[in-house]
């Protein structure tokens, strides 16, 4: 009997690997996010990306970042968090884990904590220390919600398509 390979990918790795892969699903020009959410048992629930509104057409509404607040993108735009949360249709995710390209803001923390997710895997802290940021981490400490930044590996994976 052979051995089995050695050199196949954690399940970090996977995870937020299908993360990082749903937010190039993204049209945001700035900013693509993604976020995969995982049963107790390694299986994937759900996924989301950074977007507008299902019948919100990507052509009408506005990607921009400054200007009039009613044509830039921020009161239109889902963020991939919260798209994964509302795309899972299978009951409850009491207890799952979600991994996600950019740290939670402080809106989707307070989904992912209603929905019951209990650990959040995160690549990227880019707002650390904002106010929003800090929010986010005190309602996760006091609702009981894990966080802890994905450990990069190194290994790069090319995918032919």
């Amino acid at each position: 009997m052979g051995q089995k390979r050695q050199d196949y990918i954690s399940w970090d790795e996977y995870f937020m690997g299908v993360s990082i892969l749903s937010g190039m699903r993204s049209k945001d020009p700035n900013t693509q996010v993604g976020a995969c959410i995982v049963g107790k048992d390694h299986r994937i629930l759900s996924m989301g990306y950074n977007g507008f509104p299902n019948g919100c057409s990507d052509e009408e509404f506005p990607w921009d970042r400054e200007g009039d607040p009613l044509k830039i993108k921020y009161p239109y735009v889902t963020h991939s968090e919260l798209n994964a949360i509302l795309n899972y249709r299978g009951g409850s995710l009491e207890g799952s884990t979600l991994y996600v390209s950019l740290f939670p803001c402080n809106e989707c923390a307070k989904a992912i904590i209603q929905a019951g997710i209990r650990t959040v895997v995160y690549d990227c802290d880019k707002y650390n220390g904002t106010p929003m940021n800090l929010a986010a981490k005190k309602m996760f400490d006091a609702a009981g919600v894990t966080y802890y930044a994905y450990e990069h590996t190194g290994r790069t994976i090319k995918i032919e398509l």
